[in-house]
């Protein structure tokens, strides 16, 4: 049986949208003509009706949030020994939203039709990314689905705090960034052109940060929209080049040697791959298969090129901690962390006691990048105002001088 989703009239006339199982669409029409429903449109839930109901809801992907909230039910149900096309149907009756009810009454269906589940998901990949789905075919292989869904809810639910961390961290410094530039465009555009007017009558001659002042004033005021014109222009225009992978990967090495832009870059990432690792391979992933898929989580393109190098090695032969080490780019407690992994047999607990470590470094990489951009956007808020404070008085002080 498949799914379909459906839109049809009721006996008041009134549009009623759902989903319904069924052998075929004359099937799921005589259904509805059972319930009093008069059938408008009928189609089953491939990708392509998929892809259109999203596009009407503006969501072609699911939120982290959704995706773990997911999980996490269809691992209890699975867990309660609930079959698995049971389970599906009672995770998808609970959701509200229509885009996550497609996607899993496809996915009951294809179970149905004798699909795995790793297979059935296979066929959204908007929603469900290579790692989830290698954990999944790995705990089905396993024969403990249930644990490798919890695990994988954790794994989400951990990826969805450390995106919102970083997301909050941003908030104040974003938001004091625009109040300071809002703040000095208004101060150059309304206040400095009434104060210089005081001025404009005398003979004087202007000191230099006076002129400098008058001048950026002038243009801020005559040329202000041909700027923001420009700087949008010139952000459309890096977003462009970035297209191109050449392109994207200098930029990204570039990035690697900013200062303290660079640590964070590559404590976000050694953190992503080591914990996506050792949740791989405590699910029972192959560790070839399961670098191949840690490596797809690398969000730095000089470090997914470095990543291939690692892969390389350990399927020639060489140890994990081998092949880390002549990477260059994880730190040397890890490295050391996975070796002993190695040779006591519990690698994959190892990985995760490194990324945790790890995480605990980025909080504390996070809160200090925080704690320096604050004082230093308070510093050029208030130096700026102080510099147009100067340019106004240091005129005021020589006219004084001059009557004295």
């Amino acid at each position: 049986m498949a799914a379909f989703s459906y839109v049809a009239l009721d006996t008041a006339g009134k549009k009623v949208k759902g989903l319904l199982e069924g052998d075929s669409e004359r099937q799921v029409r005589a259904m509805l003509r059972l319930k009093e429903l008069k059938p408008v449109e009928v189609q089953a839930t491939t990708r392509k009706t998929e892809s259109r109901a999203n596009w009407i809801t503006f969501s072609r992907h699911w939120s982290v949030s959704e995706l773990a909230l997911v999980t996490r039910q269809l691992a209890t149900l699975v867990q309660s020994n609930l079959p698995l096309a049971e389970a599906l149907q009672a995770v998808a009756e609970q959701s509200t939203r229509p885009a996550i009810k497609s996607v899993l009454m496809s996915i009951r269906s294809r179970v149905n039709e004798g699909h795995s589940l790793a297979q059935a998901m296979a066929e959204h990949p908007a929603v469900f990314t290579d790692l989830y789905l290698g954990m999944v075919k790995a705990g089905e292989h396993a024969g403990f689905l249930g644990v490798v869904l919890d695990r994988l809810a954790d794994y989400t639910e951990k990826t969805q705090h450390s995106t919102q961390q970083v997301k909050t961290a941003l908030i104040y410094p974003v938001i004091l960034l625009v109040v300071s530039l809002s703040v000095i465009v208004a101060l150059m555009v309304f206040v400095v052109p009434e104060l210089i007017r005081i001025f404009e009558n005398t003979d004087s001659e202007l000191p230099m940060l006076t002129v400098l002042l008058i001048a950026t004033s002038h243009f801020i005021t005559q040329y202000g929209l041909l700027l923001l014109v420009g700087i949008v222009l010139a952000v459309l225009g890096f977003r462009y080049w970035l297209r191109k992978p050449s392109n994207r990967l200098w930029w990204h090495r570039f990035l690697l040697y900013v200062p303290m832009l660079s640590g964070f870059i590559n404590k976000l990432n050694t953190t992503r791959f080591s914990s996506t690792l050792g949740t791989l391979l405590q699910s029972g992933v192959p560790l070839l298969e399961a670098l191949e898929i840690a490596r797809s989580v690398l969000t730095n393109l000089e470090y997914k090129a470095r990543a291939v190098l690692i892969v390389d090695a350990v399927r020639e032969g060489k140890s994990l901690r081998y092949a880390l080490e002549t990477s260059g780019f994880f730190p040397p407690m890890l490295v050391h962390m996975v070796g002993s992994g190695e040779r006591s047999g519990e690698l994959e607990n190892m990985l995760q006691r490194g990324a945790e470590s790890q995480e605990r470094e980025l909080d504390t990489a996070i809160a200090g990048m925080m704690g320096i951009m604050e004082p230093i956007m308070v510093l050029f808020l208030g130096g700026f105002v102080m510099t147009i404070v100067m340019a106004i008085l240091l005129p005021i002080f020589g006219m004084n001088k001059l009557f004295s």
